[in-house]
């Protein structure tokens, strides 16, 4: 398959399967799957949360289908002030700020696993509105008191779980990786949208932003598959 499209957590995989209830659907070692024509066909492949599952099942669609394009769509949680709800972003380089290095030297640590993604291949001009940007990736959710800290550090409006594993596989494996990541719920001063039972902030954030990316799938398509 040309391309595969990456979905990670199970209420933006379902938002995603909606959208498609015709679909016949299999099994993974992580998930669903399914073909879809958006209008060239497409695998759609339920990749599971957090690092070990998005690493592992990214190595498992690039192996099994060796995909000229890796897409990830998918969710994340905004910087308060920096972003807003529904903002679409263009992931041009990730960093796993969860690592904790005591023994040597803890920056070296994390400039292992962050990830410049290749996007030459896009024009100035993109085809749908989304702001370029860094994402953090942590296997927790964004904590209020520490939003202050990841924007100085790194230059961060947003984070989430998965993706700098995903961009991480993708680099090793010399694959065209394509991350974009919709605002569901904003963290900070003190609180989270989505936190302390307000789940349904998120899930029907996902479902939307799910929504949106999916419909404008094809026009990235389009730009991101190599010609040779």
């Amino acid at each position: 398959m040309d391309v595969v499209v990456l979905v990670s957590c199970r209420f933006e995989w379902q938002a995603t399967v909606a959208l498609f209830p015709e679909a016949e659907r299999a099994r993974s070692p992580f998930g669903e799957w399914f073909t879809a024509d958006v209008p060239a066909p497409v695998v759609f492949f339920q990749g599971g949360w957090g690092k070990i599952s998005a690493a592992a099942s990214a190595q498992f669609a690039i192996d099994w289908w060796k995909p000229r394009l890796l897409v990830n769509l998918g969710t994340c949680g905004g910087f308060r002030g920096q972003v807003e709800p529904g903002d679409i972003l263009l992931i041009e380089r990730t960093v796993v700020y969860d690592i904790v290095e005591r023994m040597t030297d803890p920056e070296a640590a994390i400039a292992h696993y962050a990830t410049q993604l290749d996007l030459s291949w896009l024009p100035a001009e993109l085809p749908c509105p989304a702001r370029r940007t860094l994402l953090v990736s942590a296997d927790r959710d964004l904590s209020p008191d520490e939003i202050g800290a990841l924007g100085a550090r790194f230059g961060a409006v947003a984070g989430d779980w998965e993706s700098g594993s995903i961009a991480w596989v993708a680099a090793r494996n010399g694959v065209r990786c394509l991350i974009l990541r919709g605002v569901s719920d904003l963290v900070g001063a003190g609180q989270g949208d989505a936190y302390d039972g307000h789940v349904q902030v998120y899930i029907d954030g996902a479902a939307a932003i799910m929504q949106r990316l999916i419909a404008q799938l094809p026009r990235w398509i389009a730009l991101g598959l190599p010609t040779a």
